[in-house]
């Protein structure tokens, strides 16, 4: 079945900041994807999605991590986030690819699939999962360490429709 992208809107700052918000998300599509290529100016823990301003213990996620000479996952329940990448310090810019299934269902938990490269650090793989039937409106991007995002950094949000 052919699926189409569409873009919805994409935000490259042009000077450093602490996050990037998507809001007024149409409801039309079937899936949402984001592209974020990021990089942080200081020490960075790590790029995080949450959605409609729900801050709370909502969201669950499993990471697999590799950096092309050791593998780990670890595991996240009750947090107030979904970990979508680890990108460092250094400015050196990575990709993030986040696909929101069914994200205007307002009968079933929403779930994301994350894959990230940051080629100074590591890939990562996330499955995650938000708790809430309510449809998503808005995206939350930020860091979890208050770092500011680098300027140059981009971010493109996609709807997916079913052909």
């Amino acid at each position: 079945m052919p699926m189409t992208y569409e873009p919805i809107a994409t935000t490259t700052l042009t000077t450093a900041q602490s996050s990037v918000t998507f809001s007024s998300i149409p409801g039309t599509y079937t899936d949402l994807v984001i592209v974020c290529q990021v990089a942080f100016v200081t020490a960075a823990n790590e790029i995080r999605l949450r959605f409609n301003s729900d801050s709370g213990s909502n969201y669950s996620y499993t990471r697999l991590k590799g950096n092309g000479s050791s593998a780990s996952s670890d595991r996240y329940s009750n947090d107030n986030h979904i970990h979508i990448g680890s990108p460092g310090n250094d400015a050196v810019i990575g990709n993030s690819i986040n696909q929101i299934n069914n994200y205007s269902n307002t009968t079933t938990y929403k779930t994301v699939v994350s894959r990230s490269n940051f080629t100074n650090r590591e890939l990562i793989a996330t499955a995650g999962t938000w708790r809430s039937t309510a449809a998503i409106t808005t995206v939350y991007i930020d860091n979890s360490g208050g770092q500011n995002i680098t300027s140059g950094s981009t971010f493109t949000i996609y709807g997916i429709k079913a052909a």
